[in-house]
């Protein structure tokens, strides 16, 4: 019976010495990891929401996002190359499209007075011509970009000994794109004198003015806003009784073309 106890004794001590070992054993601190190197990183400007082909980029379209150095980061705009960026690229033109994270790059921008920024601006279907004016042919220089004009023909004729000179509206509410090279007012600049104005047209359109430069002078007619989109606009309907002007031995009267 003595024998019994001290047997069952021993078995007991063995049994919790070795489950105070295997509690030792786990309750052991883990090493610590190694500290993971810092990504060292640089701001890059990049679209904010998709950015639709042919549309002016906005301070709300872009934003500076922080890329790996590391990555090949090409000929992507860096804020600390260009910290002015994001003031410098407004009113630019999305030459492609862009989807919302893709860093913003030079190579699909065109920048105003660029050599690609009138076909940017140029509405699908339509084109841009640029007629000859002066100050008398374009309202004293008081026509500026976006203004909407009627372009006006005169000629003269001969009719046997006699000379008859014609005036006539061929274009209406037409808008014009630039003057000269100026695609919009800058500085609070209120008249823009020039040689030159570029006129959005569509395809019939530039036939008809690339015929009336060459058989007589073209003026251009200032338009009043209010008056922008309302009525005829186009080229002149004959049909619907639209007047021509003749002036004969200086005296002027109103005919109806035929």
């Amino acid at each position: 019976m003595k024998a019994a106890r001290i047997l069952v004794l021993t078995v007991a001590l063995a049994a919790g010495g070795v489950a105070a070992l295997l509690a030792g054993r786990s309750a052991a601190p883990e090493k610590p990891k190694p500290a993971q190197p810092a990504v060292a990183t640089v701001d890059v400007l990049v679209a904010k929401t998709d950015i639709d082909m042919g549309k002016p980029i906005t301070a709300q379209d872009v934003a500076w996002q922080a890329w790996p150095e590391s990555a090949k980061l090409g000929n992507f705009i860096r804020r600390s190359e260009q910290p002015d960026a994001v003031r410098a690229l407004q009113g630019a033109i999305a030459r492609a499209p862009f989807v919302a994270g893709e860093p913003i790059r030079e190579a699909k921008l065109v920048r105003p007075n660029g050599s690609g920024f009138m076909a940017a601006i140029l509405p699908p279907g339509m084109r841009a011509v640029s007629i000859a004016v002066s100050p008398e042919s374009a309202a004293a220089g008081f026509i500026l970009p976006n203004d909407h004009v009627d372009v006006v023909l005169t000629r003269r004729d001969r009719e046997g000994n006699s000379e008859t000179q014609t005036s006539e509206i061929i274009l209406r509410d037409i808008r014009v794109l630039a003057i000269d090279q100026q695609l919009e007012e800058k500085n609070g600049q209120k008249v823009v004198v020039g040689k030159t104005a570029t006129l959005e047209l569509t395809p019939s359109q530039v036939e008809a003015i690339t015929l009336a430069r060459q058989t007589g002078t073209l003026s251009l007619a200032l338009r009043s806003l209010s008056d922008v989109g309302k009525g005829k606009s186009g080229e002149l309907d004959r049909s619907s009784g639209d007047t021509v002007n003749v002036i004969r031995f200086g005296v002027s009267k109103t005919v109806t073309p035929r």
